[in-house]
């Protein structure tokens, strides 16, 4: 019905006008999709932010496990030290040493660990310590950044983990008395009041081992009065950021970044090019004359 004042045909054309200039693609009610191009640009740019994010995210998780690896070592510290003070200042024993030329076990009783790290599956050996009982958790014996896996009965690596990555240092009751008679040659402090030169901030306790040196529970290196090669005995760790964790006399614990990376290449074998500051470093920390 025409109504007076508005004109059919103006109305049509301002209705043809709002269609043309709003097509339909826009004035559609459903949510369109994304073309092919956005699709891969969305992707491209989702890989570059990636690609930014990930170190980042890898160096937090080191970070994390580094942390968590010091916390161990300050819980072992301390069973460390409540076991020389239930037992009269003497520094717990630390003779249990496997012989690398020899491939046997040299050395009897009880010790503050006697697994053996690289086949062990079972804790037992661990939980039979005379330092378990004063924290009743395996799990403080193993570095989270720790991945070296168990050998298998024909030589094989299995797929779990070892249970121990740590190992004490020689200078702290290391060889005790009834270890065969050339390894009492070896210095070592036999109580914590005793601990000088190095003194108790500079005194080695535990160590963040080389999965490659791991054969017994005992850090050994040559000293000045027995053997003066310059050798590694045993391998400091390379897991934290080319670094490891160590504890001291003390009770403090400390991260240290090494000169050059720690590669294993044989037990007693020569230090590597610009080595030697990351030896004596180490050896500092250790006895290194007979009282």
């Amino acid at each position: 019905m025409f109504q007076p004042g508005k004109d059919p045909l103006h109305m049509k054309r301002r209705s043809w006008k709002a269609r043309a200039a709003f097509p339909d693609h826009c004035r559609s009610s459903e949510s369109r999709g994304f073309t092919l191009i956005e699709l891969l640009v969305v992707i491209a740019i989702i890989g570059i932010l990636a690609a930014l994010l990930l170190p980042t995210l890898s160096k937090s998780k080191a970070q994390a496990q580094s942390i968590s690896c010091l916390n161990n070592l300050k819980q072992l510290q301390t069973c460390w030290h409540m076991y020389t003070m239930d037992n009269d200042d003497l520094l717990v024993p630390n003779n249990s040493v496997a012989s690398a030329s020899t491939n046997t076990w040299i050395s009897s009783g009880a010790s503050w660990c006697a697994d053996f790290p690289r086949t062990d599956s079972s804790p037992t050996n661990i939980e039979n310590g005379l330092l378990f009982p004063y924290n009743r958790s395996v799990a403080i014996y193993h570095c989270p950044s720790d991945h070296a896996k168990i050998d298998g009965a024909n030589g094989n690596p299995l797929t779990r983990d070892r249970l121990r990555s740590y190992n004490m240092s020689q200078s702290v009751n290391g060889y005790p008395e009834f270890s065969p008679t050339l390894m009492k040659y070896i210095p070592c402090f036999k109580k914590l009041t005793r601990i000088n030169n190095p003194n108790p901030v500079n005194c080695l306790v535990f160590i963040d081992e080389h999965a490659g040196s791991m054969f017994d529970s005992q850090f050994g290196m040559p000293t000045d009065f027995y053997d003066q090669s310059q050798t590694w005995w045993d391998l400091p760790a390379n897991r934290h950021n080319q670094g490891a964790n160590l504890s001291f006399a003390d009770g403090h614990v400390e991260h240290w970044k090494w000169a050059v990376p720690k590669v294993f290449r044989g037990i007693s074998a020569p230090l590597a090019p610009g080595e030697l500051p990351d030896w004596l470093r180490v050896k500092a920390c250790l006895k290194q004359t007979m009282d």
